[in-house]
C-alpha cells in the first residue's frame, strides 16, 4: 500500500513529498533495538527536545515537566541533556515515574492541579520552576504549567490541544513568564540526537494497529511501534 497524504501515514510504504529536505538517509539498522532507537527520531525525541528548547532550558536550571507519556518522558531526557541540574516529573504511574527518572528526573510528584502546583512550589523553595515543559496538550496541564514556571520563567508547550484551551494573558504578564511552542521542526534536531527507544513499551504488527491507540488512550502504553513482519 502507498500513501500520498503529504502527512504520512501507517502502512508498509510512504510516499515523502520535498524527500531530499526532509529525509535523514542511514545504514539499515543492524538490530532490531537498533531500528527502536532511529524509530524514535520521527517523532516522540525532536518533540520533547523542542520543549525544553521552547522553554529555554540552560545548564543549571530546575526544570520542571508536565506529562508521563512518551514526549514527556523524552522531554525529561532533553532538559538534562541541555544541562538541568533539577528536573521535577510530574507523574502518578510508578512505572513512568521509575522511567522518568532513568532518563535523568530528580524529583517525581505525583499530584496534580492546585496540589501538584503546592508541590512543585514546596520543592524549589515558594519560587517554582525556570522552565516549564507542557506535553499533554489539556487546559488543565497548561494552566498547571503556567502556575509552575517562576516570575521569569518560560514555558515551553508541544502538546496537541484538542480543546479550545485558553491561557490567562494577565498571569503572564504579571508574571513575567514566557509562552512559546509549537510543532517540533523535527529534521532540523535529528542530527544532534541520540534517541533511547525504551520509551516503546508495546510492540504490534500492523494487521492490529486498532489496538495500541485504545492501549495509550487508556493509559496502559506509554508508546507502540507498530511493525510489518516480513521486515523485522
Amino acid at each position: 500500500m502507498r500513501m500520498d497524504c503529504p502527512s504520512g501515514g501507517q502502512a508498509e510504504h510512504v510516499r515523502v513529498p520535498l524527500a531530499s529536505g526532509t529525509l535523514v538517509k542511514t545504514e539499515w539498522p543492524s538490530s532490531w533495538g537498533m531500528l527502536r532507537n532511529l524509530l524514535t527520531l520521527s517523532d516522540v525525541i525532536p518533540t520533547g527536545h523542542h520543549a525544553a528548547v521552547c522553554a529555554g532550558v540552560r545548564p543549571g536550571s530546575t526544570v520542571v515537566v508536565v506529562g508521563d507519556g512518551a514526549v514527556g518522558l523524552c522531554g525529561v531526557l532533553a532538559a538534562r541533556r541541555l544541562g538541568s541540574e533539577r528536573v521535577i516529573a510530574m507523574s502518578r504511574r510508578p512505572d513512568r515515574q521509575a522511567l522518568a527518572t532513568r532518563f535523568g528526573a530528580t524529583d517525581p510528584v505525583s499530584e496534580r492541579g492546585r496540589e501538584g502546583v503546592d508541590a512543585v512550589r514546596e520543592l524549589t523553595g515558594g519560587v517554582g520552576a525556570d522552565s516549564v515543559l507542557e506535553c499533554v496538550g489539556t487546559e488543565e496541564a497548561v494552566d498547571q504549567a503556567v502556575r509552575c514556571a517562576q516570575p521569569g520563567g518560560q514555558v515551553g508547550f508541544v502538546g496537541l490541544h484538542h480543546s479550545g484551551s485558553s491561557v490567562q494573558l494577565s498571569r503572564l504578564f504579571a508574571a513575567n513568564l514566557g509562552l512559546r511552542g509549537g510543532a517540533a521542526p523535527v529534521r532540523a534536531y535529528i542530527d544532534d540526537l541520540l534517541a533511547p527507544g525504551t520509551v516503546f513499551d508495546r510492540e504490534v504488527p500492523m494487521a492490529h494497529v486498532a489496538n495500541p491507540y485504545a492501549a495509550m488512550d487508556e493509559r496502559r502504553a506509554i508508546k507502540a511501534l507498530l511493525y510489518t513482519p516480513k521486515y523485522r
